[in-house]
C-alpha cells in the first residue's frame, strides 16, 4: 500500500467551512479546493463574493475553484470574467451544460480562449470530455472535473470511464482530469492507479489519510476495543437467566 507521499494524485479539499478550509491549508497533502454552491449553502454564507474574496485573502497561493451561478451562457461568460478577476488562483468552474441541457462549450472556448482558468464541473460522460477538451485552449489550464462517485451511484463502475478519460486528455497536456464526489478513501488510490490528475474529496474523508498503509491486524484490534469501550460507556447488560 502506498504511503501518501507516494501517491501521483494532487489532492484537493472539497467543501465550504472557512476555518475547515484554513485547516486543511496548514497541511502541505493538500495541494488545492473546491467548492460549489450547494456547500456554501450548506455551510450558510449569505455573500457569495464576501466569502470567496476572504478565502483567497487566506489561501492566495493554492488552487481555488470558485463556481458561476448563472443559467444564461452570456451571463456565464460575465461572471466568470468577474470571478477570474478576484485572484490568480482562482478556477472558475463552468457546468458542462446548463439547466436547459445546453453544452457550455462556446463560453468555455472564448473564456480558455482569454486565458480564464477553467474548472468544468458536473461532467458525467465521455462523451462530455472529449466536446470539452475540443474547446480548451492549448495556451490555458484547465481542470475537468468527472463525478466518478455519482457515476458510481448509478451502479456503474467508474474506473472504466476515469481511464477513458485520462485517455482523452493526453492529447490536451493543459487539461487535468478531477476525480470528483469521492465516496471512500478507496477512490483515493483508484483515483492515483488509473492515472487521474486531481481528486477533490470532503474534510471526513480526508481525515482519514492517516490510516493509509495501516496494520490489518492492529486496526482488527482497534475496532474489538471500539466496540467493547461503547459497550462499557453505555452501560448495557444482559440478564442471564
Amino acid at each position: 500500500m502506498p504511503k501518501m507521499n507516494k501517491l501521483k494524485i494532487k489532492l484537493f479539499a472539497d467543501g465550504a467551512n472557512l476555518d475547515s478550509m484554513l485547516s486543511l491549508y496548514k497541511d502541505p497533502n493538500i495541494k488545492g479546493f473546491t467548492t460549489n454552491p450547494t456547500l456554501m449553502k450548506k455551510a450558510g454564507i449569505t455573500d457569495y463574493e464576501k466569502f470567496a474574496k476572504q478565502v483567497l485573502l487566506e489561501i492566495p497561493d493554492r488552487p481555488v475553484s470558485f463556481e458561476v451561478f448563472a443559467d444564461d451562457l452570456d451571463d456565464m461568460f460575465v461572471q466568470a470574467k468577474t470571478i477570474a478577476s478576484w485572484g490568480s488562483n482562482v478556477n472558475v468552474k463552468i457546468p458542462v451544460t446548463n439547466t436547459k441541457g445546453e453544452f457550455t462549450g462556446p463560453i468555455i472556448k472564448r473564456l480558455s480562449g482569454l486565458g480564464v482558468q477553467l474548472n468544468i464541473t458536473a461532467v458525467f460522460t465521455q462523451e462530455q470530455v472529449r466536446q470539452i477538451a475540443e474547446n480548451l485552449s492549448s495556451d490555458t489550464t484547465a481542470i475537468v472535473s468527472v463525478f466518478a462517485g455519482r457515476i458510481a451511484d448509478s451502479g456503474l463502475d467508474p474506473i472504466p470511464i476515469m481511464k477513458e478519460c485520462v485517455e482523452i486528455l493526453k492529447d490536451f497536456p493543459e487539461a487535468e482530469l478531477l476525480w470528483a464526489s469521492p465516496r471512500e478513501f478507496l477512490n483515493i488510490i483508484q483515483a492515483d492507479q488509473v492515472g487521474c490528475h486531481i481528486i477533490t474529496a470532503p474534510p471526513d474523508l480526508l481525515i482519514k489519510m492517516n490510516l493509509l498503509g495501516k496494520d490489518l491486524t492492529k486496526f482488527s484490534l482497534e475496532t474489538v476495543q471500539m466496540f467493547y469501550n461503547d459497550a462499557q460507556e453505555a452501560g448495557y447488560t444482559i440478564n442471564i437467566n
